[in-house]
Formats: C-alpha cells, structure tokens, sequence
C-alpha cells in the first residue's frame, strides 16, 4: 500500500518529490501521483481522520477494486452523472454491472456500490457541497436585517427590505431591496430575479410568508391566487417551505447569512436618499458575491452558472409577466364594490356576497365561485367615481335609468304629434324632477288606451287649455272611453274567433252540419 499519509505530510512540509521519494522509498511517479491526485480532490491540509487507508480509498478507489476482484468505478464521474436530471444511482448501477460483465469483471451488488458511492460522496463534499441538481430549485426569501433611506425633508429613516433569490446548485444569487413587503413587491422580485437569471428552474421554494401562503396546510398548502398565477405563467411549481424548517431552503438561509455580511452591513452607513441609488449599490455587491472564486472548489458561482446550470434553466417567456393581485369584497346593497374608493358594479344578483377580485395596472375582473361575473376598466382620477353597467341593474332600476327627457320625448313622437306637444310644454314648464314625475304618470295611463285615442284626447286638451293638465287629459279620456259602447258577449266571442283563426265556432261542430 502507498504512504500517502506520509507523502502529504512531507509535502505539506515544503520538501521536495526527491526527498520524499528517497524517505519513503516509492518512486517519484508515485509521489507525484499522489500529490497531484490530492490536489485535484481540493486536500489542501490533513486532520486526525485522514488515516493513510481512508487517504489510499479516496485517491485511488479504483486500485482498490482491482485489489479485491471487482470491476472498477468511476466514482468522479457517478458523482457528476448523478447531477444529471432523472439519472438515479439504480440507473447507474445497472449501467456500470453491465459494463463490468461485458468485460467479463465482477461488478459491486446494487447495496455496496450504493454505500461506497455515499462514503465517496460524503469525502467528495468536504470540498463541493453540491445538494440539488442544477436547475431544479430557486429558493427565495426576505433577508431578516433592512437597509435605510433618509428622507430628505424631515429626515426620517425609512426601512428597505431586501429579497433574495438563490439557485443551490451553483448558489449563484440575486439581491434586491424593496420598500414594503406586499404582494406586488414580492411577485416584482420574483419576476426581476428571473429575468436575472435567464431562465425559470423546475420549483421554487418560498418561506410560509403571507404574501405568498395563505394556508401553510402540512400536506398541501394554500397560496395566494396571484403567487399560483405568476407561478403558472412561468410553468414552475411553488413548493412552500415546512414550517419551522430552515434546512429546506437551506442554501437561501445560509445566503442570507452571507448577504447580511457582505451586503447590508457593508452598506449599513451609506446616505441613501432614492431606493434606485441603494439598488445600484445592492447590484455591485451583488456582482463582487458571484463573481468572486470559492474558497474550497474551483471556479465562481457565476462560472458554475453559466457553464453546468443554465443550460438546464427553462425559456423565460417572450414577454414578462403582468402583475396582478387579487382581494376580497362584499357587494354592498347598491351592487356595487368599492376598490381604492372607487365603485364598480356586479350583477345585481350577487348582492352581499363576498366577491373574489383580481386587480391589475388598467383591469379588474369579479369572480364568484371561480366564475368571472364582470369587468371593468380601472378607474383614475378623483376619488369616489361609479363604474355602472346597466346589465347589472335590476328591471325596476334600468327603467328608472331610461326615464329621462329625451326618451320621453322619443315615446311622445311614435304616438303623435300633439303628444309630442304636449310632452315638450311638460318638460318646459316644470322642474326636471317633477317634469319626469308628471310624465311617468301618463305613460302610466297610456297604458290603457290606444295611441289613436291617446293622440286625440290630447290633441282636444291642447286645444281647450293654454296650460294643459294631466287631470283635465285623464277626463277627456273617460269621456271618450264612455262613448264607445261595450261589446256584447256574442260580439266579443265572434271578435275572438277572427282573432284565432283556428276556433273554428259553434256552426262547424253544431247542428247545421249534421242536417
């Protein structure tokens, strides 16, 4: 067995591969071997537990196979297959027995590969801590700590909450500070922390805040209906967090951490007057956090981004997401619903229930029971205006709408020109109010007559009165109703006969047919 416990010692030492050749009597290939392999696994110091057999294992596991029978693994290259989407170790097993009985080799059975594999990998992440496969998960969260603007007339300090966004794969991150934490401000940050990213992962895992959970149910949370809309649009999954468990968005907890450090507390003294200014800053920390090399693996998090995350990131779509939010209402008694003191009408059928609303920049839409019951144009300008569709209103409402002076005229013109007269001096000589109460009283009672009467019963009040009354009318009517003298029962059961042309009368069934 090689002393690679000893060789490294040496090494880290500051003694040559000739010295250390000649002290441990392997040759100079060997110790060059070792030390090269060290480096490439990250081993930059040795601890009590890097015995020379567990250092021999994790160099050069596949001289240990060969040892003892079996075919070797690629343990470098099942960890970065594993990576992979929908690659399992199940998958790997089974390619590598088949591998190993094509060349005629014992391979390892399914449990002790699944083992070496997890010692390996537990070695393996001493120095690459890789927890998830790339692209699959973007945790988010509001970071604990605030950064500050002053105001520049009273000088009062203003919080800025700052949102991050995390991908653990590459732990490549984005940072952005916000006024409030409501929900428009939320579904922005998600919406600019994808754009930043150039591509949508398969799940994205928030806290079990109120602006994205309405219900933290333990098996299937409730979201808020514009966080389930904008997750829909991007075709992602949101997979809440379990309450009281931080390791499930452990990376976006530990970046928080980081975040505070280098960001908020290096910003922490800085006069911030617009929140732009501050986020300008907020990026240039942010461009120094991701494109700074790690510590213990090679490369940046931008650099794993780009070169073994983004490719499995999916298309942002062409355009960007429209933000909305949605409320609940009660239809107040006048059918109507009152949104930033603004009133807009639903069906009158839906009074005192309450009503889903989903807002957007110039659109809001009424919903009831998941079905859309109206819509309506957003209202600006001053406050307390109406939006009222007149399909909403009840009968007995829509008629009291229509009762004004330019559809009474138009009722007194199809009756005839004296009506029309006398509709006109109506509307001249009175009130609006009490005008259009005068006139809904006669076609009330014009209900009851023919237009021929109407028309000549008003034209005989025009000419006997300078100020025609609807009472001096309503007599003139009576009178003429009482010079048309009532139709007899025969006479009116004969009319009824031509009226129905199928009531073929008496005579057909009678007598005079069967003589």
């Amino acid at each position: 067995m090689i002393n690679c416990r000893k060789i490294l010692d040496l090494h880290l030492e500051g003694m040559s591969q000739r010295t250390i050749s000649a002290s441990t009597g392997h040759s100079r290939n060997t110790v060059a071997s070792v030390i090269q392999t060290a480096k490439s696994r990250g081993i930059q110091e040795l601890n009590d537990t890097m015995t020379n057999a567990w250092l021999n294992d994790f160099l050069f596991p596949e001289k240990q196979a060969v040892e003892k029978g079996y075919y070797p693994v690629d343990w470098e290259k099942v960890h970065k297959e594993l990576q992979k989407k929908n690659v399992t170790l199940k998958l790997l097993h089974y390619e590598y027995a088949t591998e190993a009985r094509l060349g005629k080799k014992v391979p390892y059975a399914y449990r002790t590969f699944t083992e070496k594999y997890g010692n390996y990998a537990k070695k393996y992440k001493t120095t690459m801590p890789i927890r998830r496969k790339p692209g699959e998960i973007m945790e988010v969260d509001w970071a604990g700590s605030t950064l500050t603007l002053k105001d520049r007339a009273t000088g009062e300090k203003i919080p800025v909450y700052v949102f991050i966004a995390t991908l653990p794969y590459s732990q490549y991150s984005y940072v952005e500070g916000f006024i409030d934490m409501k929900s428009p401000s939320w579904l922005t940050a998600h919406i600019h922390a994808l754009e930043y990213f150039g591509g949508v992962p398969e799940t994205m895992v928030p806290d079990n805040l109120k602006t994205g959970v309405t219900k933290p149910l333990r098996g299937e949370p409730i979201l808020q209906e514009a966080y389930r809309e904008l997750a829909d649009y991007y075709h992602t999954v949101i997979v809440p967090s379990r309450v009281r468990k931080p390791k499930d968005k452990a990376s976006v907890e530990g970046t928080v951490g980081y975040i505070s450090r280098q960001v908020i507390a290096a910003l922490r003294n800085y006069p911030f007057f617009h929140l732009e200014d501050l986020n300008h800053h907020i990026f240039e920390k942010l461009e120094e956090i991701n494109t700074t090399a790690f510590q213990k693996r090679p490369g940046s998090r931008r650099e794993v981004f780009e070169e073994e995350e983004k490719p499995y990131l999916r298309s942002l779509p062409r355009t960007r997401y429209k933000l909305t939010e949605w409320k609940t209402a009660k239809v107040q008694p006048n059918y109507h619903i009152q949104v930033d003191r603004m009133y807009y009408s639903v069906p009158y059928e839906y009074v005192r229930e309450q009503v889903e609303i989903r807002l957007t920049p110039d659109l809001l839409e009424f919903y009831f029971k998941d079905v859309r019951i109206a819509s309506h144009k957003r209202i600006t300008g001053d406050i307390g205006q109406y939006s009222t569709s007149v399909e909403h209103m009840p009968d007995h409402h829509r008629l009291y709408l229509d009762h004004n002076p330019e559809n009474n005229r138009v009722w007194a013109k199809n009756i005839g020109l004296s009506m029309e007269k006398f509709v006109d001096k109506t509307l001249e000589q009175n009130a609006e109010k009490k005008a259009l109460s005068i006139l809904s009283a006669l076609r009330n009672i014009a209900e009851k007559y023919e237009p021929i009467t109407l028309e000549k019963s008003v034209e005989t009040l025009l000419a006997i009165s300078s100020n025609p009354t609807l009472s001096v009318l309503k007599s003139i009517l009576d009178r003429e109703a009482k010079r048309i003298p009532p139709e007899s029962p025969a006479e009116k059961s004969k009319n009824m006969a031509n009226d129905y042309g199928f009531v073929r009368g008496a005579a057909y069934f009678g007598k005079e047919r069967s003589k």
